[in-house]
């Protein structure tokens, strides 16, 4: 059941059933590298990628799938858990590679001065970039998601880092002790880091996605493997329904004049998801779906324009 009134407006408490969610919507969150559909040009763009050893910065609209391909290439590969850096104007580099809580370390040494006590390993965590980075056989798989939300300079920062592989924690090489147990991200395992030095055995398979608000410098991407989300066509987008959602024959006609209109109004520039379309197919096609009454409502709700508050 995806469809009914549950909200009434009457004040009056009752017991109501929501039914089972969209199953993108679903939690504990399970990754959808199942029903990814890569749009023609992307595999060849990932596999570029991993032969070469450099990062894939993939651009597109907002909603267009850029994140999910990384998940797919970690399932298929076994490249293990995705790690996730999630940029924002504050994001910095050093972040991305470790955390330091300077001031916990202070107060904590102040509470063991009587033991003599100074171990730096509990207030030091590799970030995701860092965590990447660290030496395995097999590559790690690292999202830098919209990174053209960063600071202007945060590219630029990461040249050096991408190029060489490793990087340093200059806490580590000034602490008295050559190996230090340090956590990675996301997790409490402990990997040894010998003198402050982080160096990569096998170059990440890093994912960075853009939604194409700025442009980057050529140094960063000469670095990089480029590709853009192409415009969706009426058959790709009746792919990834079917991949997320099963249509029957009463609903094929009128989910593909809903495809169609989607597609129209894309070429009109409108600024539209297509996890929007997804969610609009997941409430028509429901058992419990709007009537005639309230389907043209509905769908102008979940189909606004992403321009539009």
């Amino acid at each position: 059941m995806t469809w009914q009134p549950f909200y009434v407006g009457d004040g009056r408490p009752r017991d109501v059933d929501l039914g089972p969610p969209p199953p993108w919507r679903s939690f504990p969150r399970t990754p959808l590298h199942r029903q990814f559909q890569p749009p023609d040009g992307l595999v060849s763009a990932v596999n570029a990628a991993l032969a070469l050893r450099r990062p894939l910065l993939v651009t597109g609209a907002a909603g267009s799938g850029k994140s999910t391909v990384i998940e797919q290439v970690a399932a298929e590969l076994k490249l293990g858990h995705v790690l996730r850096w999630h940029i924002t104007s504050r994001s910095t580099l050093t972040d991305a590679l470790y955390r330091y809580d300077a001031l916990g370390r202070i107060h904590a040494q102040r509470l063991e001065r009587s033991a003599g006590s100074d171990d730096i390993a509990p207030f030091l965590r590799l970030g995701p970039l860092g965590t990447a980075l660290l030496p395995t056989p097999q590559p790690r798989a690292l999202l830098i998601d919209e990174i053209d939300k960063s600071d202007l300079d945060l590219p630029s920062d990461l040249l050096d880092v991408l190029e060489r592989g490793e990087f340093e924690i200059p806490e580590l090489a000034r602490y008295g002790e050559d190996i230090v147990q340090v956590r990675e991200w996301g997790g409490d395992d402990r990997h040894p880091v010998d003198r402050g030095r982080v160096e990569c055995s096998a170059f990440p398979f890093i994912v960075m996605t853009s939604n194409g608000e700025r442009d980057f410098p050529a140094a960063f991407l000469r670095r990089c493997v480029r590709y853009r989300m192409p415009m969706p066509t009426a058959a790709s987008l009746r792919r990834v329904v079917e991949a997320h959602l099963e249509i029957d024959a009463e609903h094929s006609g009128p989910v593909d004049t809903l495809i169609a209109g989607f597609v129209e109004r894309l070429a009109a520039n409108e600024s539209l998801a297509v996890d929007q379309l997804l969610n609009a197919v997941h409430v028509l096609t429901g058992t419990a779906a709007p009537g005639e009454a309230d389907e043209r409502e509905v769908m102008e709700l979940i189909l606004r324009e992403l321009s539009r508050a």
